[in-house]
């Protein structure tokens, strides 16, 4: 069923009991076409699918503050790579099930919680296209946990990058149309 809110749709927010594996778990959809408004572009899964791609070769668009994306390992279906935020330096291993889902697996290091995002088309009927992320980090967020105070920033942040992904999608979708 489409969503009451265009565009943007939150979803489930469950966690893990505290303890040792206590886990931030975070998922939400966004709308990508809004049948019948004329305002919004609608994006083929295959449109699509080419945007979370170059997310995946060049993350440069889409994270402020990234200064470079390296790949040091190419596989079928992975890429291992580097991705340098200053002098910060973080790995990651993406996977992807072609036109169906990417993942980014990032480890945890002293610098940075880690954790996993998963970006799923879903196509539920005809002309309406969403994008589920699923998040699941480090993170405590039960009141017993150290960082639990950070647990509802960290939910919006991700909702308003998650928001502008698609739009750096859509815009660098327009300009390759363009050359």
């Amino acid at each position: 069923m489409p969503p009451a809110n265009p565009g943007v749709v939150t979803g489930d927010d469950s966690a893990t009991p505290p303890g040792e594996n206590s886990r931030m778990k975070y998922e939400h959809l966004v709308e990508i076409n809004i049948p019948g408004n004329p305002l919004i572009p609608s994006l083929t899964r295959n449109q699509l699918w080419q945007g979370l791609m170059i997310r995946a070769e060049d993350a440069t668009f889409f994270l402020p503050g990234l200064d470079t994306c390296t790949i040091l390992e190419r596989g079928e279906r992975r890429l291992q790579r580097r991705l340098n935020f200053g002098a910060a330096e973080i790995y990651d291993t993406v996977t992807w099930l072609e036109s169906e889902w990417v993942r980014f697996d990032v480890a945890a290091t002293e610098s940075h919680a880690g954790g996993r995002l998963t970006i799923s088309i879903v196509a539920p009927e005809e002309g309406h296209l969403f994008l589920r992320f699923a998040y699941e980090t480090t993170l405590g967020e039960h009141p017993d946990d150290a960082d639990a105070g950070y647990a509802e920033f960290v939910k919006s942040a991700y909702h308003e990058s998650d928001i502008e992904m698609v739009r750096v999608i859509r815009m660098l979708l327009a300009e390759a149309q363009l050359h």
